[in-house]
């Protein structure tokens, strides 16, 4: 009875464990990091895919505040104080939140930068800035939602790109150039 009862826990452990098998997340983490003048700036999110959906105006409504890619809240984390469309944004870390339009996006950088999703009270005062970027189409789609930071040639500013579907967002920051 004893070996029959010991062979049944056997059996059901190892069906328990084979239910715990690990797969691929459907939106991979990735983090970004690149030194723009002197300024060290990393990007911290999970990269959904298209996988045959609609994205903006579909999955992603228009006019709505979005995470700005999947799973938690997208954040960036700047070394030194930066500027954002004239705003200057201090040294430190921000939620990235974006609410997509078809020809403009606005694009939020949130003081609260932890925690999972979009938050469920929408503060205005953790807006630390906001500003509007153009929409451009791209003459090709692509899969997976991608961050960049791009056009580094001055020295002194950069782009944060957003690509996803057939679409490109752009925001540009300056940073300080001079050694603290």
């Amino acid at each position: 009875m004893k070996k029959s009862l010991l062979l049944l826990c056997v059996v059901l452990a190892s069906y328990s464990l084979e239910a715990q098998t690990n797969t691929p997340a459907p939106s991979p983490s990735s983090t970004l990091t690149q030194k723009v003048g002197f300024t060290d700036v990393t990007i911290e999110y999970s990269r959904p895919s298209m996988r045959g959906r609609a994205i903006f105006g579909g999955l992603v409504p228009f006019d709505k505040v979005w995470r700005t890619g999947a799973n938690a809240r997208t954040k960036i984390t700047f070394s030194d104080d930066v500027t954002v469309d004239g705003q200057k944004l201090a040294a430190g870390s921000y939620a990235v939140y974006t609410k997509p339009g078809a020809t403009s996006w606005e694009v939020f950088f949130y003081t609260d930068a932890d925690g999972g999703g979009t938050p469920q009270n929408w503060e205005e005062s953790k807006i630390a800035a906001k500003t509007k970027a153009e929409v451009f189409t791209l003459p090709m789609s692509v899969e997976t939602f991608t961050m960049t930071i791009d056009d580094l040639s001055s020295g002194s500013a950069a782009t944060l790109g957003m690509f996803w579907d057939t679409t490109y967002v752009g925001v540009k920051f300056e940073v300080p150039t001079t050694k603290k």
